[in-house]
């Protein structure tokens, strides 16, 4: 008996919508993180690309649970000599919401080029609309 191993031409790509209204942001995350990988399928390989396309709608309307709305920070640095920024949670949903579930999801990847490339597949947007319907998404169901 061979070993079955996938090839990321040959996979069926399928596209997601995930509502986020009212849903904790590490369980929109987990589950478009999943879905982006191909976790859930049975072809799934791990050093290929099996994943699907995943559309997440209002990112503004993700909740945080506890305090995180006040005390999580993000933080970058640019490399120049106090290039040192820092952000709430508050105002980055505030000035760009849907970094809050991009970069929620993004350290749920691989950090290469394969994580890279699942990456790609994401589109999260700030309200109800969205560019894809032409795609015909199936509704994700968040338990």
């Amino acid at each position: 008996m061979k070993t079955f191993s996938a090839k990321a031409s040959e996979v069926p790509r399928q596209w997601w919508l995930i509502d986020a209204k009212d849903q904790v942001l590490g369980s929109v995350a987990v589950r478009a993180a999943n879905l982006l990988r191909g976790k859930e399928k049975p072809i799934f390989t791990p050093h290929v690309d099996t994943g699907d396309f995943v559309i997440v709608i209002n990112a503004e309307k993700v909740r945080l649970t506890g305090k995180k709305e006040e005390s999580k920070t993000y933080t970058s640095f640019s490399g120049y000599v106090g290039g040192h920024k820092s952000e709430s949670a508050r105002s980055r949903r505030v000035r760009h919401p849907e970094l809050l579930i991009e970069r929620a999801v993004r350290g749920m990847i691989p950090h290469n080029r394969l994580g890279r490339a699942v990456y790609r597949k994401l589109k999260v947007y700030r309200g109800e609309s969205h560019p894809h319907a032409a795609q015909q998404p199936h509704a994700v169901t968040l338990a």
